[in-house]
């Protein structure tokens, strides 16, 4: 089981680790060539997006190398798992058909819920 965690959280993580770091730093104007939608939440939302990827990236890698809470990876996993199903709605809302990659991190953060529960 722990092996399969890695092998699912630790590409997760860095996709997030990479996307949060973008949203966290980037202006509106650099961000929408790659994400059209920010130009429909306010940038303080963008932030705070980033803001939660990064740390929920944090939750996937340091509580199960540590041993100290390693129930949040648990939780980061679940929480990655939800974000994707807002961010699927999103852009279904704004007409925005091309949901592939979030359809894989949908799947990959859920596969990651059942393992995470090795440190539970």
């Amino acid at each position: 089981m722990t092996i399969a965690y890695w092998i699912l959280a630790t590409p997760l993580a860095l996709f997030y680790l990479y996307s949060g770091t973008l949203k966290s730093a980037r202006t509106k104007e650099r961000l929408r060539p790659m994400m059209a939608w920010v130009d429909t939440v306010p940038l303080p939302a963008v932030r705070a997006i980033g803001t939660l990827e990064l740390l929920g990236t944090a939750g996937l890698l340091l509580p199960p190398l540590t041993g100290v809470a390693p129930w949040l990876a648990l939780l980061a996993a679940i929480g990655f798992t939800a974000l994707q199903l807002l961010a699927s709605a999103l852009h279904l809302h704004l007409g925005d058909r091309r949901i592939a990659l979030n359809a894989a991190l949908f799947v990959t953060a859920a596969a990651t819920i059942w393992p995470a529960t090795t440190w539970l």
